[in-house]
């Protein structure tokens, strides 16, 4: 079984348990990290032409008006298709309720027909919100396997956790 990993994360400044602290590594960047080491799979990040401000407040200002006007951003890079694989692990941020708007211009490109889809979100309190439902209407033909939110906080420390329902996931 093939495996593969779309993800986006946010490195620099993020909100953690109540505060705006930076991140050397975005906490979906650690999730995907260990789901790799877990189950074995390829990886593809999302990553935006325009990138979000570095300062977390204009950020958030920044993704509210995307998801106000259900914008697709341009991506640096696309996934031609995901043919190739069995299981794909979508991981990335709970911005108000679902992923950022850039999944979503990558995500609607592909044809998952198949394929069985898993979601991992990172959040610091709102847990899967509406992903899994947004995200069966991105993932068009998906079979909708196993989801997973994950403190953002505690993602650096989240590793056995995270690989116990990986391997669960593609069994």
């Amino acid at each position: 079984m093939k495996n593969l990993i779309i993800f986006y994360s946010r490195r620099g400044q993020n909100y953690v348990n109540g505060s705006v602290k930076n991140l050397e590594k975005g906490n979906a960047e650690y999730i995907t990290a260990f789901i790799k080491e877990a189950v074995g799979a390829d990886v593809f990040e999302v990553d935006t032409v325009k990138p979000y401000d570095t300062d977390y407040m204009v950020c958030i200002e920044e993704a509210k008006a995307e998801l106000k006007d259900k914008a697709r951003p341009e991506l640096k890079e696309y996934l031609d298709s995901v043919e190739d694989y069995d299981n794909i692990f979508i991981v990335g941020p709970n911005w108000w309720g679902i992923y950022p708007m850039a999944m979503y211009t990558q995500l609607e490109k592909l044809d998952f027909s198949g394929k069985t889809v898993h979601f991992v979100v990172t959040h610091e309190g709102s847990g899967l919100g509406g992903v899994p439902k947004t995200m069966k209407d991105a993932c068009k033909g998906a079979k909708i396997g196993k989801s997973l939110a994950v403190h953002g906080a505690s993602a650096p420390n989240s590793k056995a956790q995270v690989q116990k329902w990986a391997e669960k996931a593609v069994k």
